[in-house]
């Protein structure tokens, strides 16, 4: 397949389920929503374009990079629950966004300084 159409395929597939998920976010259907965005098929969907375009180390890889950032991943939606119900979505979204790279950088580093 050629290198530029099989990167339009996946930014389409992406986009289809972005655009999923906030259809049905706006239809009050946030279970669902957020079933689609916290269920693996993104992470199916990424581990099969890594392991074709990369090999298994790569997918390997990516997959203990998932676990490794899931308490980042965890925090920071517990701080954007808490947050939205305290303050306007932009500066929730701030905050939870700089909060989860903080953690994220630390996890990060530590990984590598111990690694």
């Amino acid at each position: 397949m050629d290198e530029n159409l099989k990167f339009i395929l996946y930014f389409l597939i992406g986009g289809s389920i972005l655009a999923l998920v906030a259809y049905l976010g706006s239809k009050d259907r946030g279970v669902m929503a957020s079933f689609l965005t916290g269920a693996p098929i993104m992470t199916l969907l990424s581990v099969i374009a890594i392991y074709f375009e990369s090999g298994n180390k790569c997918a390997s890889d990516y997959l203990t990079g998932l676990l490794y950032l899931t308490p980042a991943w965890i925090i920071f939606l517990t701080i954007m629950l808490y947050l939205m119900a305290n303050m306007k979505i932009i500066p929730s979204l701030i905050a939870g966004t700089i909060i989860y790279m903080i953690i994220a950088t630390l996890t990060i580093t530590l990984k590598s300084i111990y690694s």
